[in-house]
């Protein structure tokens, strides 16, 4: 990640003097944000959650393509464990979603 120690700890981004942040998660079940909406940010890459799973937006030059992998956390399914996540928070609860999210997590390291 190249931006993140320059808005670490704001409240708000000032998109016109801060740099783009180098990552964004967009999870809002109400409305949709275009994924194109970034692009005037030059955001490197977006996840958005759709229809209950994970996509991977990468910027491409002008237009984001969609990926299977994060170019951050390359080594990691992010996708897979976020539908995995999601599978034990609706069967059993939250508290045993973020458990196994962090055993995961630590077993990659």
């Amino acid at each position: 990640m190249e931006n993140w120690e320059a808005i670490a700890g704001k409240d708000r981004i000032n998109w016109g003097v801060d740099s783009s942040s180098d990552l964004v998660v967009e999870i809002d079940i109400t409305s949709y944000t275009d994924v194109n909406d970034y692009l005037i940010y030059r955001v490197p890459e977006v996840w958005a959650f759709r229809k209950n799973q994970l996509v991977i937006y990468r910027l491409q030059g002008d237009r984001y393509t969609v990926e299977t992998s994060s170019r951050y956390f390359h080594n990691i399914n992010v996708s897979e464990i976020v539908k995995e996540c999601l599978k034990i928070a609706y069967e059993r609860n939250t508290s045993a979603a973020i458990r196994e999210l962090r055993r995961k997590l630590a077993s990659e390291n």
